[in-house]
């Protein structure tokens, strides 16, 4: 590694230390000839799939559009911001798992909107009427009607509505 600050090509490890989030190691580092100390980040780089998008083009997978996207359906949602990354950890490991080249982009939508309909089901019919581009009213009631029969399945997934909070907790007015 070279010296940042003195271009010397040696430099030693001094201290290497797993980062917070488990996935990155911190190294400081020395350098022999001018002895500054500075800290290197060491990660795994895994090459995802391209990503085939409608009209055919191809992209890299990029992870700060899919949180984007995550986080516009869960704006002003009642969901912890852990939640909304273990949706996109969820995503990102299963276009891992796919062992794919590319993925087209509608299988990625897949994938969030079931994430999505685990966790928050306002949230998931705003993704999906922006991602099946709803056209009209009917198309909305369409997929909350779909949404209310597969309820049963996800009950105890999904948080409280607010009504069902006030009316658990003795004491609290409405």
């Amino acid at each position: 590694m070279h010296c940042p600050f003195c271009q010397h090509t040696d430099t030693r490890v001094i201290d290497s230390r797993v980062a917070e989030d488990g996935s990155t190691i911190r190294r400081r580092r020395e350098c022999e000839n001018c002895g500054e100390r500075f800290n290197t980040f060491e990660t795994v780089e895994i090459k995802l799939p391209a990503v085939v998008k409608s009209d055919g083009r191809r992209e890299a997978f990029d992870e700060r559009k899919l949180r984007v996207g995550v986080e516009r359906a869960l704006h002003h949602r009642p969901v912890a911001a852990d939640a909304l990354d273990n949706v996109v950890r969820s995503v990102v490991h299963q276009l891992r798992q796919s062992n794919e080249r590319e993925v087209v982009s509608r299988q990625i939508g897949e994938w969030v909107m079931h994430e999505l309909k685990r966790l928050d089901q306002v949230a998931y019919v705003r993704f999906a009427s922006v991602y099946r581009r709803f056209e009209d009213v009917q198309a909305f009631r369409e997929e909350i009607e779909r949404l209310e029969r597969d309820l049963p399945a996800l009950e105890g997934l999904q948080l409280p509505l607010l009504g069902e909070v006030m009316a658990a907790t003795p004491g609290k007015k409405r």
